[in-house]
């Protein structure tokens, strides 16, 4: 095993080349994902008469399909009807179809997972249902979400690798294109392992980040329980004082 070839300056600058365009079809298709995902799940959720039912059958359909296919659609397929991407927006395009799927189910369980009993309680207050699910039921149902969330952007991280098959020039396909040249033969192990260092550097960041968000999330809720609490002794205590 060469590990000196494999990690020369020229190699390690191309690698680097490949990592950014997965970091970038990574991080747009999760800003894409999570926002059309949110949509879904939350109508979904809402039980719209007709059109959630027509977005379960979607979602369903898609959850159930192969991500690869997905991506061979959107770069071979579509074209035969006339739409024409270039090799990242079709990845983009297709991991945010599948991950926006996946992304729509984590919303909607996390969003049954509230009682009911509390939407019932803000409406009785004379708040209105976007009001509710705004103030009330998202930010109960996001930090229970969280954790679901950062293992699914995880894994669409590690999806973006099946976009060497269209080409994409990401990690993987250039770990390849350095091995299949005239000297690459013995650096095939030293590559791979430098590429799954630079995913665990990228996926153990995002699961750090995780758990300081649910730390935060629990310290603003208990800080927020203890307001509570001691908005109620005072009340109840000039209560006993008048009386």
């Amino acid at each position: 095993m060469d590990f000196i070839g494999a990690y020369s300056a020229d190699n390690i600058m191309y690698l680097l080349k490949g990592f950014q365009i997965t970091l970038i079809v990574a991080f747009v298709s999760i800003v894409l994902s999570f926002i059309i995902g949110s949509v879904l799940g939350i109508t979904r959720y809402a039980k719209i008469p007709i059109l959630s039912k027509i977005v379960a059958i979607i979602v369903e359909a898609l959850r159930n399909l192969p991500l690869i296919l997905i991506i061979f659609i959107t770069y071979f397929g579509l074209p035969q009807i006339g739409i024409k991407m270039s090799v990242m927006t079709a990845a983009i395009v297709g991991l945010t179809v599948f991950e926006s799927a996946m992304i729509s189910e984590i919303v909607r369980s996390g969003l049954n997972s509230i009682n009911k009993g509390q939407i019932e309680a803000a409406r009785s207050s004379g708040l209105g249902y976007v009001q509710t699910m705004w103030h009330i039921i998202l930010p109960q149902a996001l930090k229970r979400m969280i954790p679901p969330l950062v293992s699914q952007f995880i894994a669409l991280l590690k999806d973006t690798s099946l976009a060497i098959i269209i080409a994409l020039p990401e990690l993987l396909h250039n770990v390849q294109g350095i091995y299949a040249g005239p000297n690459g033969g013995n650096q095939i192990i030293p590559l791979y392992i430098l590429a799954a260092l630079m995913y665990f550097v990228v996926n153990y960041a995002l699961s750090l980040l995780s758990r300081a968000l649910e730390k935060r999330l629990d310290t603003n809720q208990r800080k927020g329980n203890s307001g509570g609490k001691g908005f109620n002794n005072k009340k109840a205590a000039s209560s006993s004082i008048s009386y």
